[in-house]
């Protein structure tokens, strides 16, 4: 079965064609710009790249484009060969906790909750439309980020606030990367050859986030009722004293507006270092002895370490950690600085083989009491195969 991985946003659109359940790549690739001058599309068969400048208007342009692109390309014959379609979509909020089938009822739920997600469930619905559209007979699945949270109990999931804004405004930790999250717990657990694991996963990227994973199912993850809480991440503050919110409007004049995206868009690595969003630029910037480059890696260290200790605790002690996402796949000293941290819990590193990028290998050495891996992320994979679980 052909499935196509849809990642649809408000001027680009991620692709990636499955052959399942073999999970064999047949191509992959994104529409930039869409709606924009100078739109172009890269797409990656056989391992090689390809670029070309291509007007797009809106997102059934993109469709029509891609099918035609596929058809020239010889990776699909015709049309009738992609037999389903799974599209991400950032919230299902409390109501969905695996990916659907979607139709009118799922469309009208995934909109009336976008209050939640307004930058990314309206483009996301777009997405699903314009593919509904161009392919009206493929069968389409919603695989939302929040899903795999829906195991969280109460009291994980419920802030210390009055219990009104929850029940009257919806206000709970949903968390999100939940397809990375639960991508991982799937690999590790064949990796280990046991599904009963106690797991804490982490998705270090320019957004964050660590999950704990029980018996398969998510326990507790530190992104919140939005992505800005938790750990400390890229341009995202993570977990403040809110208090600071209206000292800093009556000290600045800046409205709520200016300070979330200060918070959202100019805080974490960057605002700390002043010079980039990037953990490579970080990196670079210890070597040249800086010392705000230096401040800004070493909280983003502490407050990994610490909610790793926390889930460790949460769990009765972790089986396994798990790094993935840009960062923790590809960071050797990101790594090895957090595992160094974790000696008191009888976590040691082998150095050796945390010396490498990108691959799926285990990293702790032999006396480690949890073992500790890198496991690169495949969120389109997980999408596709949830598809085709629902398609079966």
């Amino acid at each position: 079965m052909k499935v196509l991985s849809i990642n649809a946003g408000s001027s680009s659109l991620k692709f990636r064609l499955f052959m399942m359940p073999e999970e064999f790549v047949l191509c992959s690739g994104v529409f930039e710009r869409i709606g924009l001058d100078n739109s172009f599309l890269t797409i990656i068969i056989d391992n090689e790249k390809k670029c070309k400048d291509i007007a797009v208007k809106c997102h059934e342009d993109v469709v029509n484009i891609l099918i035609q692109e596929l058809i020239n390309f010889r990776v699909i014959n015709n049309i009738n060969e992609i037999e389903a379609i799974g599209h991400r979509v950032v919230h299902g909020g409390d109501k969905y906790s695996n990916a659907v089938v979607i139709d009118d009822n799922v469309l009208n739920n995934v909109m009336e909750i976008s209050y939640l997600a307004p930058l990314h469930n309206p483009v996301n619905i777009i997405g699903i439309r314009a593919f509904n559209k161009v392919l009206p007979n493929v069968k389409a699945v919603a695989v939302f980020d929040t899903a795999f949270h829906q195991t969280m109990e109460e009291t994980a999931y419920i802030y210390p606030v009055p219990y009104e804004w929850y029940k009257e405004y919806g206000v709970r930790k949903y968390g999100f990367h939940g397809t990375s999250h639960k991508y991982i717990a799937r690999q590790i657990s064949e990796i280990l050859n046991n599904q009963n694991l106690k797991i804490i996963s982490c998705h270090l990227g320019n957004g964050g986030s660590l999950c704990a994973i029980k018996n398969g199912v998510s326990v507790d993850t530190t992104m919140g009722f939005t992505p800005l809480a938790g750990i400390a991440m890229g341009t995202r503050a993570g977990d403040i004293d809110p208090s600071i919110i209206p000292f800093i409007m009556s000290q600045t004049g800046m409205n709520i507006e200016q300070i979330l995206d200060v918070l959202n868009k100019k805080s974490g690595l960057l605002g700390i270092s002043g010079i980039s969003s990037d953990m490579r630029d970080i990196e670079e910037g210890i070597e040249k002895q800086n010392k705000r480059c230096k401040l800004a890696y070493s909280i983003y260290i502490r407050k990994i370490v610490s909610f790793i200790s926390s889930y460790n605790t949460l769990l009765g002690g972790a089986d396994v950690i798990c790094f993935t996402a840009g960062i923790g796949e590809n960071s050797i000293g990101v790594r090895k600085d957090i595992i160094d941290m974790l000696q008191p819990l009888g976590i040691y590193l082998d150095e050796e083989k945390n010396n490498i990028r990108g691959e799926q290998t285990l990293i702790s050495n032999n006396n480690s009491k949890i073992k500790c891996y890198i496991i690169p992320t495949n969120e389109e994979l997980m999408i596709a195969k949830e598809t085709y679980e629902l398609m079966m």
